[in-house]
C-alpha cells in the first residue's frame, strides 16, 4: 500500500509543477495554423462585450444586429473579442457565435479580473 500512496504523490507533485498558472493573453480559437502569417500587418479590431450585451467597437456601443453590417462594411475579417469582467458567458458565446456565422474569424482576449 505504502508504494502506491508514494507514486501518487509523486503523480501529484508532477502535475502540480508542470500546470500553468498564468493566464493566456490571447486565446486562439481554431486550431489551423496551416493559413497563419509570420508577418505583420494591421491589427485586428478590438471588440469589448459589455455587461449589458452590447459591443464596443471604436468607442462606440453597438447592438449585436448593428454590429454585424458594420464590420462587414469595414471589411473587417478578423476580430479581437475582449469581455467585461461583469460580461455574462451568454454574451459572450451569443457574439463569439454571431462573428462565426458572419464570417469572421474572432480572438477571444482574456480581460483583467475585477481583482487585478
Amino acid at each position: 500500500m505504502t508504494p502506491l500512496i508514494d507514486v501518487v504523490f509523486i503523480l501529484l507533485v508532477f502535475f502540480m509543477l508542470t500546470t500553468r498558472l498564468l493566464p493566456v493573453d490571447y486565446l486562439e480559437l481554431s486550431n489551423d495554423t496551416s493559413q497563419r502569417s509570420t508577418t505583420a500587418g494591421d491589427p485586428h479590431p478590438e471588440l469589448r462585450v459589455e455587461a449589458d450585451g452590447r459591443i464596443l467597437w471604436r468607442d462606440t456601443r453597438y447592438s449585436l444586429q448593428e454590429l454585424m453590417p458594420a464590420l462587414t462594411a469595414a471589411g473587417v475579417s478578423e476580430a479581437n473579442l475582449e469581455t467585461a469582467p461583469e460580461a455574462s458567458l451568454a454574451s459572450f458565446t451569443h457574439t463569439l457565435s454571431a462573428l462565426d456565422n458572419a464570417g469572421i474569424t474572432p480572438h477571444w482576449k482574456r480581460s483583467g479580473t475585477p481583482e487585478s
